[in-house]
């Protein structure tokens, strides 16, 4: 066991995370130290050491999107990644940013920006963790880093990319801190972003987020009643019945199985809270996931599809949505479900929008599915 568990947390992709923090510290002795004198090579010159610097930053930074692609093509990701990875990027780019500092090349306050934005949204998910809830990361952090990785290479060689003109005017130096105020500006979006899809954690909420919706008690007494009818009327006509489910997390599945003899009509579900399983359980395209979102039509179709083809079921109903309180992103607030449903004849989605609090979007989305089944069953 202890074997299989040593196996599990190293993998190739944990591996390369760690490594790149092993590495940061190179990359720092490189930049910062006068390493050239002391192992009596002279004939570096101090832009050749930052080219080097820059070049060592450049590989470690290209292994983060290593070690991404190897845990979710090897279906290897763990817990241990889940931490480690954003923590190495954390460590690398302030060490960049500390050490330019040091050096002198770049000041205090833009760094400042960057740290404090970090602590924010580092607390502000483990409220977040606390109370169970993942809050999605939006593009705004993503473009945030690769704009912070391009600023940080480009302060790094802008005494080696000196082009000689009347003025003696360094135009690179200007184009860097072009990149690094674009790089601030997503640094303060993201951090608004994060703030604002854990306003209800932090004690806010606005009106969308206020609408009481149907009670808890209600919600789950409907449950159990259609429930016991799709159970009834696809035994009756010997259908057979399958679910994929995202942001319920196997509660229709649940529902129908606490029926007895529900075994006659109930082959079984698949949870793919993650995408990776979407991806590969369900068979939804990367291309779809990409381009439309987890959320969306093309996604839903694809779940129930995908849900119906490997269960061999005469139907099937999938769910994806975003049940809150955090992962709203534009266009799609907390209550945003797509529910699709499959059959010999094809396959349809609908989009619905729900009120009220995590449990409550859960339930109406159970609710909505058992519905789906029940008006296809009588017609």
């Amino acid at each position: 066991m202890a074997g299989s568990a040593s196996e599990k947390l190293w993998t190739p992709s944990n591996i390369i995370t760690v490594a790149r923090i092993c590495l940061v510290p190179l990359f720092v002795i490189v930049l910062i130290t006068p390493w050239p004198e002391w192992m009596g090579l002279e004939f570096i010159t101090a832009q050749q050491q930052s080219l080097l610097a820059a070049a060592i930053f450049i590989v470690i930074s290209c292994t983060d999107w290593l070690d991404g692609y190897l845990a979710r093509k090897r279906n290897e990701v763990t817990d241990f990644g889940k931490f480690m990875d954003p923590l190495a990027d954390k460590i690398l780019t302030t060490a960049a940013l500390l050490a330019l500092v040091e050096l002198k090349v770049l000041p205090s306050w833009p760094v400042l920006i960057i740290l404090t934005r970090e602590f924010i949204v580092a607390g502000v998910r483990m409220v977040a963790a606390s109370k169970g809830v993942v809050i999605a990361a939006s593009w705004y952090g993503k473009a945030k880093t690769v704009f912070q990785i391009i600023a940080i290479v480009m302060f790094l060689i802008k005494d080696v990319m000196v082009f000689p003109n009347v003025a003696d005017f360094n135009y690179f130096y200007v184009l860097s801190w072009i990149v690094m105020v674009v790089a601030l500006v997503l640094t303060i979006v993201s951090m608004m972003d994060y703030l604002v899809k854990s306003r209800s954690l932090l004690g806010f909420s606005d009106g969308a987020q206020s609408a009481p919706g149907p009670s808890v008690a209600l919600l789950q007494e409907r449950i159990r009643e259609k429930a016991a009818e799709v159970v009834r009327m696809a035994s009756a006509s010997g259908v057979t019945v399958a679910t994929a489910e995202s942001c319920t997390g196997g509660l229709i599945a649940g529902a129908l199985t606490e029926v007895p003899g529900s075994s006659e009509a109930v082959l079984g579900g698949i949870v793919s809270y993650a995408n990776s399983v979407k991806e590969g359980q369900l068979g939804v395209s990367a291309e779809a996931l990409a381009s439309d979102g987890a959320v969306s039509e093309a996604c839903a179709l694809q779940m129930c599809q995908g849900a119906r083809n490997q269960l061999g079921s005469s139907c099937a109903v999938a769910v994806t949505g975003i049940a809150g309180p955090g992962g709203a992103v534009p266009g799609k607030p907390v209550g945003t479900v797509w529910v699709g449903y499959a059959d010999a004849t094809g396959a349809r989605a609908q989009l619905c929008h729900f009120e009220g609090d995590r449990q409550q979007v859960r339930l109406q989305t159970v609710e909505f599915a058992l519905d789906c089944f029940l008006r296809h069953l009588s017609s």
